[in-house]
């Protein structure tokens, strides 16, 4: 029988390896955590909403700027596979880094089947060019800019390390100064074989085009990888390949796998400045919590690896998570 990906030979095996909410007993939990958190956030953070980028309603960020300014700035994509979630699901990943001093930069962007992968990935790429021009405005430094994404947010940071910003935007080459890319999915190739294939609407070349995987070339920028242990074999994968062809490209990369993490909890080590994730990530951004702004130290833990109790938990976190409330 011939495989549909790897050794994959039906489109079942596939989806048990990408279905990321049949993975864990009760994604139900992790949603209200995210929705509770991100609603905790907004009430304890000062900032700015559904400022928008672009001319569609979709397009616009929600900023919350570092008590001082000049901060450096870590914009974030969220996941859902293109197709769910906004920005406001997850302001909850603004605590640590707020709290340490950093300007954060929730984007948020149209979904599928309403527009196609190719124009997420542009509309991630336009976030970026617009925090550059106008970041200045709400407190951050444009010349310290950082990406940052989970799941299918990996991807969209991954793209946004490789854009080519002096040809195709006129802007510095050098605009983004490094990533982080959690949980990610950087081969899109597997996914035209899921369920969620409906929605996506894949085709090769939207694939080809999208899938960072295959387009790494060398950049200045360091990347940060990191997933959890718990997450299924296919996404640990992802992963790893992608940071080896990373750093076989002649680029800086490190991993950071987070044991005892699943999908869903490999990003809450943002809501403590303190988590090992948050360490990790002002790490690469050479930045000292609590330093005047613009002071750096240099890259020295982004080897480290994650215990179980460094993961955050929502509910001695963010306190008590209420339900989803549209």
């Amino acid at each position: 029988m011939t495989a549909l990906y790897r050794n994959f030979a039906s489109a079942a095996e596939i989806d048990a390896e990408y279905d990321v909410e049949k993975a864990v007993p009760d994604f139900t939990i992790y949603a209200r955590q995210y929705i509770g958190g991100s609603r905790a956030a907004r009430e304890r953070l000062r900032g700015f909403f559904k400022v928008r980028f672009g001319p569609s309603r979709d397009e616009y960020v929600d900023i919350f700027p570092a008590e001082r300014p000049g901060a450096p700035v870590l914009i974030f994509f969220h996941g859902g596979y293109w197709r769910i979630l906004a920005a406001e699901d997850f302001s909850f990943v603004a605590e640590g880094p707020a709290a340490a001093g950093v300007t954060v930069v929730v984007a948020n962007y149209s979904l599928c089947p309403k527009v196609t992968v190719d124009e997420i990935t542009r509309q991630a790429r336009a976030t970026v060019a617009w925090t550059h021009r106008r970041i200045r405005d709400y407190g951050g430094d444009p010349d310290r800019i950082y990406v940052s994404g989970h799941s299918a947010g990996g991807q969209l940071t991954a793209m946004c390390l490789l854009t080519d910003w002096s040809s195709e935007y006129g802007l510095p080459p050098d605009i983004v100064k490094g990533g982080v890319a959690i949980s990610g999915v950087f081969d899109l190739k597997p996914i035209k074989h899921t369920s969620m294939q409906a929605q996506i609407r894949l085709t090769d070349d939207v694939i080809e085009r999208n899938s960072p995987q295959f387009l790494i070339r060398r950049v200045a920028a360091p990347l940060l990888v990191t997933y959890g242990g718990d997450e299924t074999a296919e996404f640990c994968r992802q992963s790893e390949d992608f940071l080896a062809a990373w750093t076989a490209a002649g680029n800086s990369g490190t991993g950071l796998p987070q044991l005892g993490a699943n999908h869903f909890t490999a990003i809450t080590g943002f809501a403590s400045p303190d988590s090992v994730l948050c360490r990790a990530v002002f790490d690469l951004m050479g930045h000292r919590p609590g330093a005047p702004p613009g002071s750096a130290s240099p890259s020295s833990r982004l080897g480290l690896r994650g215990k179980p109790g460094d993961i955050p938990r929502f509910d001695r976190d963010f306190g008590s998570i209420g339900p989803r409330r549209r």
